[in-house]
């Protein structure tokens, strides 16, 4: 085990993947933007460092974690009034690892920058929440080099379940939006399924047990069906950021002609969550949407 592993962002994704990389022996290097996070990671055993640049200088191989394409423009490439971004100090022959979501166009010009300092880059969303990050069961997907993927396996194997190749760069991206369509639509089937089931008079838990086992089974309906019942919106993954990764699905297929029905709808029906309960709330809440609709509050009277 011989590179040692940068890592940028330490949000809710961020921190416990931290705490798998120092938990199979990884010398790990972090950066904050919000430093009790970076002295969090620092108490488990982690690095400090005052930028991503000093994050870069300091890897093999530099991940960051962070929320839209804008953030990673700004860690990575950095700008006016932000710390020295990570191309300041990374290393020719280095690996960069973002696994973020965001845009795959935007993804591709950072990886042409880095590659005019002889530094790769992956892109590699992930799938599979708060409880993945935790568990080191993430699903990640992975755009770029073959051959630079597989210098870079150990440390991924570190943090996840399934490491998919995807394809070249803007591959991995491309794919998590497939996620993140797949995802959404499924989850306004369980929330319809839930309103009708309701409003027929059938214990909404019984018809989750009923069909969770057959065709209809998700990982929606296993894993947020009942906290839709319970009346538990506490986020898993919040709706703020379901909405922008869902905007980013709408944005790149706009730029194919390509109309998609079903996310414009749920992204419609999600606007009007974040209207009423903010950005916060659970994804689950999409049900809320459909409950004003119809009049019915599933696991009410």
């Amino acid at each position: 085990m011989t590179d040692s592993v940068g890592f940028i962002g330490l949000g809710i994704m961020g921190a416990p993947m931290v705490q798998n990389l120092l938990g199979a022996g990884f010398d790990v290097t972090v950066w904050n933007r919000t430093t009790s996070r970076t002295d969090a990671a620092a108490q488990a055993g982690a690095t400090a460092a005052d930028s991503p640049a000093a994050v870069a200088a300091a890897s093999d191989v530099t991940i960051s974690c962070v929320t839209a394409s804008a953030d990673v423009e700004g860690v990575l490439v950095g700008g006016d009034g932000l710390p020295p971004g990570a191309i300041v100090g990374v290393q020719a022959g280095s690996v960069v690892i973002d696994m973020s979501t965001i845009s795959p166009a935007v993804t591709r010009d950072i990886a042409a920058l880095l590659a005019e300092k002889n530094v790769q880059l992956l892109d590699a969303p992930i799938s599979g929440g708060e409880q993945g990050a935790i568990d080191g069961t993430l699903s990640i997907m992975v755009g770029g080099d073959a051959d630079a993927l597989e210098r870079v396996r150990p440390i991924l194997d570190a943090m996840g379940g399934k490491i998919t190749h995807c394809g070249p760069s803007g591959s991995g991206q491309t794919v998590k939006l497939c996620n993140q369509i797949a995802v959404s639509v499924n989850n306004f089937a369980m929330a319809e399924a839930l309103v009708f089931c309701q409003a027929s008079g059938v214990d909404p838990s019984t018809m989750l047990e009923a069909i969770s086992a057959g065709a209809a089974g998700s990982w929606q309906i296993s894993n947020l069906g009942q906290r839709i019942v319970d009346r538990d919106f506490a986020p898993g993954f919040k709706v703020g950021l379901q909405q922008k990764d869902l905007r980013l699905a709408l944005e790149a297929a706009d730029e194919l002609h390509l109309p998609l029905a079903g996310t414009s709808m749920v992204h419609q029906l999600f606007a009007a969550v974040e209207r009423e309960s903010g950005p916060d709330v659970g994804t689950q809440a999409l049900v809320n949407a459909l409950e004003a609709l119809a009049g019915v509050t599933v696991g009410g009277d």
